[in-house]
């Protein structure tokens, strides 16, 4: 019981802290709705689940191996993980921050109902494009010694993606409410430009982020 509890508030303190997925789900609910959000919603929680699965059955043991020695024979190992790590860096920035001119540009005097909303595949791509998902991945994965257990893998997977659906579904919830809260486009175009230049602030940051590989 104290290990599912443990999982449990690790799942919760990644899932429901703000970052880019939470900003762009409570902006999405803001601008057309809670139910409208939930492509998005599931789409960045099916993705983040995907990934844990991924690097608890595949990447896992070829980190540990490229993280024993900097300058052994597993050294040209790690430099193909942090290279790894940096391309993902690159492009989530550029994506993240393509995502947030999108939200500060748009249209807000159109119908909720005409208003383009974030996608399945946005949310799950903007997950695999998140250098922060993979290093959340990778701790959960080291700390809770998920490698080479694939019963304990997978039972940790299901408990994340009940958590991160309903941490992730909350932002978009409270957007909805701050939508109605907020009631006029003017003051739903100073929301979307807030939090626009929030998204493109934090891209450049994850450039920054980039360039310091994390393992």
């Amino acid at each position: 019981m104290s290990l599912i509890l443990a999982m449990s508030l690790f799942s919760l303190s990644m899932s429901i802290s703000p970052g880019p997925i939470n900003l762009i789900s409570l902006n999405t609910g803001a601008n057309v709705g809670f139910k409208r959000a939930f492509g998005f919603v599931s789409g960045a929680t099916v993705g983040f689940t995907l990934l844990l699965l991924l690097i608890g059955l595949v990447v896992e043991a070829s980190i540990e191996l490229a993280t024993q020695s900097a300058t052994g024979p597993d050294s040209g190992r790690r430099d193909v993980v942090d290279n790894g790590l940096t391309l993902i860096g690159y492009l989530g920035a550029a994506y993240l921050g393509y995502l947030g001119w999108r939200i500060a540009t748009a249209d807000t005097r159109l119908n909720a109902s005409e208003q383009s909303t974030p996608s399945f595949i946005q949310g799950a791509a903007l997950q695999w494009l998140n250098p922060k998902a993979w290093i959340a991945c990778l701790t959960g994965v080291s700390a809770f010694r998920l490698a080479g257990d694939t019963q304990l893998l997978l039972q940790f997977s299901s408990l994340y993606f009940v958590i991160c659906y309903l941490s992730i579904a909350s932002w978009a919830w409270a957007g909805a409410r701050l939508g109605l809260l907020l009631g006029s486009s003017k003051r739903l175009r100073w929301l979307n430009r807030s939090m626009g230049a929030s998204l493109i602030l934090l891209a450049g940051y994850l450039m920054l982020f980039a360039e310091q590989p994390s393992l």
